[in-house]
């Protein structure tokens, strides 16, 4: 990484603890993703972004900000970024995947909380990730109780605008979430000073599209066999797109799967044609939580699909483009992010038909049903999910874990039995 302190400091970061963080981020990068073999040549440019992640973007938000544009740190696939692009703001996702940020979050949360919320408070109070630091606005919403209560934290530092999410998908729940994404955009247009016009919304909601239309065909590429790209720099390029500049990410992510093509007409693979298949479904993985991929692949089975807020959520259901007015085009973003099937809803029937579709879309061996401790939400609806694809006949195994490494170990002694079994 170039030499960004004075930006950090500027920023008023602990220098001494992100000096750890940056120390030991290379070697678990590095042992999880660059000792893959015949890896894409196209995965440099992620590589880059990961061994600059404080950098290179943050320098790019700060200059944002010099020039009078506001920063808009989000939590959640819920927020509709067109609305903050349309007001000439950014929105960049914020950290919370390492355990290293969990012990500050343990100060203010009980330790009882969801390891993501208490990383997430936790790089802000201890002043370790940039782009907690440069944001000028977070935005929460109302997915987990947890995180209800850790807006009030962070709300004491830095402002945060909640979006209340409704937890029914009514014909009324669709249009109180289109009153809700109309009070975001008073908001944003008043944070920022800029009116959003029927225009400049279309045009960045053809530029959000474009984002998930690429990733769509990323992942439409994972449905071949042999599969051309492991699933863990899969995943890797889906948390990268919570971060980078959109239509830089949507280029490069095009020049990849160009040559993921190539590879899929050559019949070339990262896994033998005949690698179990693999479903990761659950809690999201924010960077650089890349330990389940990592156990998985390096036991011989192929990560295909992740039905997760970082994988399939995040990307299918583009938004119509068609909108003739600002009520139309909020109508449609409503739509849209309602189709997002988080365990939050009741009843949430919508998750477990993606999940059989997605077994069926991407020929699925075995379901990894993956869930962060005290996660409330998705431990108990895991009960459903793992009923559903049992009576579907597919195998499927449950995991609670946390960020900390302490249960690695059995973690991959229980994946490699799960393996085993499948090949029987």
């Amino acid at each position: 990484m170039a030499d960004y302190r004075q930006m950090w400091s500027d920023l008023g970061m602990d220098l001494e603890k992100h000096d750890i963080l940056c120390e030991v981020l290379p070697d678990a990068f590095g042992g999880v993703y660059l000792s893959q073999e015949n890896r894409p040549e196209g995965m440099d440019y992620f590589n880059f972004v990961v061994a600059e992640i404080h950098g290179v973007r943050p320098a790019e938000l700060i200059e944002h900000q010099q020039k009078g544009g506001k920063v808009f740190g989000t939590f959640c696939v819920y927020v509709p970024d067109e609305i903050i692009f349309a007001a000439g703001g950014i929105a960049t996702g914020l950290c919370g995947g390492s355990q290293f940020w969990v012990p500050g979050g343990e100060k203010v949360l009980p330790a009882n909380t969801c390891p993501l919320i208490k990383a997430s408070v936790g790089a802000r109070l201890d002043g370790t990730c940039p782009f907690f630091q440069i944001a000028d606005m977070y935005i929460g919403e109302t997915t987990c109780d947890g995180k209800k209560k850790a807006w009030e934290i962070l709300n004491q530092d830095v402002p945060v605008y909640v979006m209340d999410l409704p937890q029914m998908k009514r014909e009324k729940d669709l249009q109180a979430w289109e009153e809700e994404i109309k009070s975001l955009m008073q908001k944003v247009e008043e944070v920022t000073g800029n009116k959003i016009t029927i225009e400049v919304l279309a045009e960045n909601i053809k530029l959000i599209n474009k984002k998930r239309n690429a990733l769509a065909r990323l992942y439409a590429l994972r449905k071949t066999s042999p599969v051309p790209i492991s699933g863990k720099d899969a995943l890797l390029i889906t948390q990268i797109a919570f971060y980078d500049d959109p239509g830089r990410f949507t280029d490069q992510l095009n020049l990849l799967c160009d040559e993921l093509d190539k590879r899929v007409s050559n019949g070339e693979g990262v896994f033998p044609a005949d690698a179990p298949r693999i479903m990761i479904t659950g809690t999201p993985m924010a960077i650089p939580n890349w330990k389940l991929h990592h156990v998985v692949e390096t036991l011989g089975a192929a990560v295909v699909v992740e039905e997760l807020c970082t994988g399939v959520r995040y990307f299918e259901n583009p938004v119509d483009q068609s909108g003739s007015s600002l009520d139309e085009q909020v109508q449609y973003l409503a739509e849209r992010y309602m189709k997002t099937n988080c365990a939050c809803f009741t009843p949430n029937p919508g998750r477990i038909e993606d999940i059989m579709r997605l077994a069926e879309e991407y020929r699925i061996d075995g379901i990894i049903d993956c869930n962060l401790q005290f996660c409330g939400l998705y431990s108990t609806e895991s009960y459903l999910v793992q009923q559903a694809v049992k009576k579907a006949g597919i195998p499927v195994m449950h995991i609670e874990t946390d960020y900390s490494e302490q249960d690695f170990e059995q973690m991959r002694t229980r994946v490699e039995a799960f393996l085993e079994m499948l090949e029987k």
